[in-house]
């Protein structure tokens, strides 16, 4: 643990915060840390399941009914500073009258000289009463550091007398960060138990673990990823800006060695159906880590600070599976409502300012990748330096790009382009998206099969292209208003 975290508990207790949330699943874990910060007073614990126990020994001692009762006994501990650590609780801040109890023992620390009772709450769910929101203090247990993990491998290799190479250490370093001290040693357990040793391909392993943290947490979607770099047609400054990057995550352990910054992520804002989706799996395909999915609705929760919690949860999550990219599609719509002049809804504002800050202060391997159709949608927040390490711009493919896009989807449907004129084709597709060329060749080779065709012509993809009503004429006003809109701004151009 951390000498930071510890002083900042303590810092919490010394300023007399009364009830202090502790929102995780390693209880054993969240003993040591109030026992560390105790300074040997005394602890009085219940637990929803036994009842008042001992906080060493964990065996029964003074035998109460419910949590009411056991507040009533020890809220009179007036004589001396002491905890009461109240686990699994969480189902009775639903009670008035344990709220009332609770309310009552918070108001006297406040405001009793000679009263002093530190509450801990110690739940896996965070749920929170209106009534004692503002009484309560969350404070999240950070995840070890890399100098903890690096000692947490050299400690368990020691144990079971294994050699492991201090380069492989660097790596596994890497890999487990975002994973506590509990989920590390499990996982190096299952490992040396599979192969009696620990090397570079438990890598692997790792990453398998961390998805069934993803999946367990129903907040995230894993996607995975099957396009390639090849598949990107154009967006040559983008592509290339990508390549550079992907040195850097390709090699995490060595490059912050060298003194190289974590990268923070990229915004990518332009047209619909230009490569901005595609971009983002292909990201996590070059830098080789998961791509993570994040739909901000899932967020939003009915108690007080549940959807907080649930930003919290997924941030937590994506640490724990970094280095990954996580992705954010449709920017605009997940903060909506929200601008510099105020507006949004209070959930909604708290999410953004909480999500803003993460971004800002991040020190994990997690690159956001944030894709918006609107940017006059996007709150300027997200548009200064610092949130992201570059925004980048995708207009419309131009004759080149769209010869490229053509020739992509020809391939990858196994139709020879040496029969096709793609020049020929440029003529008439001037105004469309990647996305409208890749409809034009599907409806192209649909018809051929249909058709009993053989191989497919120039001229039954100039058919299809005159049956295509392109994103430039349906949206043709939206078009315009983005383009003018994109010009108020200093964006770097995907091409």
């Amino acid at each position: 643990m951390n000498l930071n975290s510890i002083s900042k508990l303590a810092s919490y207790i010394e300023s007399l915060r009364p009830i202090i949330y502790i929102n995780h699943f390693d209880f054993h874990a969240v003993d040591n840390i109030i026992q560390k910060v105790s300074n040997n007073l005394k602890i009085y614990e219940y637990n929803n399941s036994f009842g008042c126990v001992d906080f060493i020994s964990k065996n029964q001692t003074i035998k109460v009914s419910n949590l009411s009762e056991f507040l009533s006994i020890f809220e009179m501990e007036t004589k001396q500073h002491c905890f009461f650590v109240l686990k699994d609780i969480h189902n009775l801040l639903e009670d008035s009258e344990i709220i009332a109890k609770l309310k009552a023992i918070s108001l006297k620390t406040m405001y009793r000289e000679e009263y002093n009772v530190t509450i801990f709450i110690v739940s896996t769910i965070l749920k929170i009463p209106v009534e004692l929101e503002k009484f309560i203090t969350i404070y999240d247990i950070p995840y070890p550091y890399q100098t903890e993990i690096k000692n947490i491998i050299k400690s368990y290799s020691k144990i079971f007398e294994i050699n492991i190479e201090d380069d492989i250490i660097d790596e596994l370093t890497i890999s487990f960060k975002g994973l506590s001290e509990f989920e590390i040693r499990q996982i190096l357990n299952l490992a040396y138990q599979q192969s009696g040793s620990i090397d570079k391909k438990d890598k692997e392993l790792i990453l398998k673990e961390k998805e069934q943290i993803i999946k367990k947490s129903g907040l995230l979607e894993i996607i995975q990823v099957k396009e390639k770099f090849e598949d990107i047609g154009g967006l040559n400054n983008l592509k290339k800006y990508i390549q550079n990057k992907a040195k850097v995550f390709n090699d995490l352990g060595s490059a912050i060695k060298f003194g190289v910054d974590l990268p923070k992520g990229i915004l990518i804002v332009g047209m619909p159906g230009c490569g901005k989706s595609l971009t983002a799996k292909v990201v996590a395909k070059v830098f080789e880590v998961p791509l993570l999915r994040l739909d901000v609705g899932k967020l939003m929760g009915k108690y007080v600070g549940e959807s907080e919690e649930n930003l919290r949860r997924a941030i937590k999550t994506a640490e724990a599976v970094s280095p990954c990219v996580l992705w954010i599609d449709e920017l605009e719509k997940a903060f909506a409502g929200i601008s510099s002049s105020g507006g949004g809804s209070d959930v909604t504002t708290r999410l953004f300012g909480n999500f803003l800050t993460w971004l800002q202060e991040k020190e994990s391997s997690v690159y956001v990748l944030a894709t918006s159709n609107d940017i006059s949608k996007l709150p300027a927040e997200f548009l200064r330096k610092g949130r992201f390490d570059e925004l980048f711009f995708v207009n419309l493919p131009n004759a080149e790009e769209r010869k490229q896009i053509f020739e992509i989807h020809l391939k990858r449907r196994k139709k020879n382009n040496k029969d096709i004129d793609t020049i020929k084709l440029l003529k008439s597709t001037d105004g469309f998206s990647g996305a409208d060329i890749e409809s034009v060749v599907k409806e192209t080779i649909e018809n051929a099969f249909i058709e009993s065709k053989k191989e497919i012509k120039t001229e039954d993809i100039i058919n299809s292209i005159i049956q295509t009503k392109s994103i430039s004429v349906t949206l043709k006003e939206k078009i315009d208003e983005m383009k003018k809109n994109l010009e108020k701004f200093d964006m770097k151009p995907a091409t």
